[in-house]
C-alpha cells in the first residue's frame, strides 16, 4: 500500500514537472495515454466479465479436489491449466493458494498454479496478440509455462 502511494505521489511530481517545462507536449501526451486506454478498455472489461464466470464455476473446494495431494501429474497440470485461464491479481492469488494448501493441495500443484496465474495469459492472449503479434504471445506464454513447471517440480521437491 504504501509503496503504491509512492508510485503515484512519484507519477504526480514528474506530471507537474513536464507540465511546467513544456505544457504543451504533456497534454499531448495525456491525451495519447487516454486514447490508448480508450482502445485497451473494451478488451480488458470483457476479460473480467469472462473472469467473473469463471470463478463463479471454480470454487476454491472443486480446485481443491482436483489439485490434491493424490492427484499427481493430473492435478498438476490441471492447475497449470486453470492457473493459465484465470486473471487473478496477486492480492487474490496468494491467500487463494494459502486456502488451497489447507484444504489439501500438493505444493507443486499450488506453485504452478500461481505461477501461471501471474505469468501465463490464455485469457489476455487476444490482447497481447494484438499488441505485441501473435508469435510473441505465443513464444512468452509457452516460455512462462514451461518455467513454471520447471519452478514447480524444483519447489514440490524441496518442500515436501
Amino acid at each position: 500500500m504504501l509503496f503504491t502511494i509512492g508510485l503515484n505521489v512519484l507519477t504526480g511530481l514528474l506530471l507537474v514537472i513536464s507540465l511546467l517545462r513544456d505544457r504543451r507536449k504533456t497534454v499531448m501526451a495525456l491525451k495519447k495515454a487516454w486514447k490508448s486506454l480508450d482502445n485497451i478498455l473494451p478488451l480488458f472489461l470483457s476479460i473480467i466479465v469472462l473472469l467473473g464466470i469463471m470463478l463463479a464455476i471454480l470454487s476454491p473446494q472443486v480446485i481443491s479436489k482436483l489439485i490434491g495431494q493424490e492427484s499427481g501429474w493430473l492435478g498438476i497440470t490441471i492447475a497449470a491449466v486453470i492457473g493459465s485461464v484465470t486473471l487473478i491479481p496477486g492480492v487474490v492469488t496468494f491467500p487463494l493458494a494459502a486456502a488451497l494448501l489447507k484444504s489439501g493441495a500438493s505444493f507443486t500443484a499450488i506453485v504452478v498454479f500461481v505461477s501461471t496465474s501471474m505469468m501465463v495469459g490464455v485469457v489476455t492472449y487476444p490482447v497481447e496478440a494484438r499488441y505485441f503479434r501473435h508469435r510473441a504471445a505465443i513464444v512468452r506464454n509457452t516460455l512462462a509455462l514451461l518455467f513454471s513447471f520447471v519452478v514447480a517440480i524444483i519447489l514440490g521437491r524441496i518442500l515436501k
